[in-house]
């Protein structure tokens, strides 16, 4: 699935890098620890936080996530929206929390429900 049809289908803004929505995602990380999303995510994955720093630009980076979903209707810094575009890493947002939206994309992604 693309990070597109999963923005469309869960109602998400697009804060960055419009052109990375079509991101291959191939699972889901669900934490607001850096050095835990360093240490255990993998590449392809869609990271959910609540973290809005600019230092969650660098972390997907460094692993090649696919994007970053940042939950419950925080707003990223100025300064991390632009380095995400620098970075070239696609930041959505949405007004879930963490274990609902992650739930929802596990259900998209597996194609069968909880």
């Amino acid at each position: 699935m693309k990070i597109e049809d999963l923005a469309n289908q869960l109602n998400m803004d697009v804060l960055s890098y419009k052109e990375g929505l079509q991101k291959n995602i191939s699972g889901g990380y669900v934490s607001d620890m850096l050095s835990d999303v360093m240490a255990n995510s993998k590449q392809g994955n869609i990271w959910i936080t609540l973290q809005t720093h600019p230092n969650i630009v660098a972390v997907a980076l460094l692993k090649n996530l696919a994007g970053i979903i940042i939950v419950s209707n925080r707003q990223p810094e100025e300064e991390t929206l632009k380095k995400a575009v620098s970075e070239k890493i696609a930041i959505l947002t949405t007004s879930m929390p963490a274990f609902e939206i992650a739930g929802k994309i596990y259900q998209l992604l597996n194609k069968n429900p909880l």
